[in-house]
């Protein structure tokens, strides 16, 4: 076994959360400046160590827990190189992506683990496998996972997605340049989830057509994206913005920003994710990149990140 480095991007959801649940399709796309990494070291050690230098975590993976998803990526791209037993070796784990923010961060770390130790082994993955593996350590994280994560962090390539079918990867002429800023903690997904299905029991007409439009959005986004037309869609990620506020997921604070980011000269923004906190997104050019990241610190984020 040789010394490796691999990496996987984060992702975004770009238009389609909630309504997805409904039905509706959505589009994520990846982060590619905003990364995981995985390095593994042959030799010095008795078994193979991680070393995940984020969580403070150290252990042989003879050790670890079977649900463990980190010793899991682990097991199942030794396995796919036809090893029966660990090497000696370190694994160091590192990522620059935030934990339980909606960017993907478990499926990064997973792709990098599968993607570095099989190279190790001279054994590199195609990218469906890879995929699938992926998915495998995504159950351990989610139970039930949908499968977006895994797939735009494999391809790093935008993906249209819609429940209960396979996602497909999108191929747009350039990637949108993305401005990730943090709106400050959210509440579990699973209960901004919750608080929509109420909200759609007691108005399910109202919330009916809503839904629609976001899934009409989608198309139009994708669209857009395919053709590569960012005012398009910068003006189709206000319009879904101004939806999730009608539904009753952005807050304040991320309206705030929201507008900040559309009057630094943003080609458009909305919240990503769940809502109730967490992140906004803005769509920019090169050139008013850094004006919009100042708008946003200034606007009350507690980080900006590029994407």
């Amino acid at each position: 076994m040789k010394a490796a480095r691999a990496s996987a991007s984060a992702k975004v959801i770009l238009v389609g959360e909630h309504s997805v649940v409904y039905g509706e399709p959505a589009i994520a796309v990846p982060l590619p400046a905003l990364r995981a990494e995985a390095v593994l070291l042959p030799g010095e050690e008795e078994g193979l160590r991680l070393v995940a230098a984020d969580l403070r975590r150290s252990f042989l993976l003879r050790h670890a827990a079977e649900e463990d998803p980190l010793a899991l990526a682990v097991r199942l791209a030794l396995r796919a190189c036809g090893l029966r037993e660990p090497p000696s070796a370190r694994l160091v784990i590192r990522s620059a992506i935030p934990i339980a923010a909606g960017l993907g961060s478990g499926a990064a770390v997973s792709i990098a683990i599968l993607r570095a130790v099989t190279a190790a082994c001279g054994a590199p993955l195609p990218p469906e496998r890879l995929n699938a593996l992926a998915y495998e350590v995504e159950k351990r994280y989610h139970g039930t996972p949908s499968g977006i994560d895994n797939t735009v962090i494999t391809w790093e390539a935008p993906v249209w997605f819609v429940r209960g079918h396979t996602p497909q990867r999108l191929t747009p002429p350039r990637a949108p340049k993305l401005l990730i800023a943090d709106g400050g903690p959210a509440p579990a997904t699973r209960v901004m989830v919750e608080g929509v299905r109420q909200r759609f029991e007691s108005a399910p007409r109202r919330y009916e057509a809503l839904f629609a439009r976001m899934g009409a959005i989608a198309f139009e986004a994708r669209a857009a994206l395919e053709t590569g037309n960012l005012a398009a869609l910068g003006w189709l990620l206000d319009e879904n913005h101004r939806l999730l506020q009608a539904i009753g997921v952005s807050t304040p604070r991320l309206d705030r920003l929201v507008e900040a980011a559309r009057a630094a000269g943003a080609l458009g923004a909305k919240l990503t994710g769940a809502g109730g906190g967490g992140n906004v997104i803005a769509l920019v050019d090169e050139a008013g990149r850094e004006t919009v990241r100042r708008a946003l610190l200034a606007a009350g984020a507690e980080r900006v990140l590029e994407g």
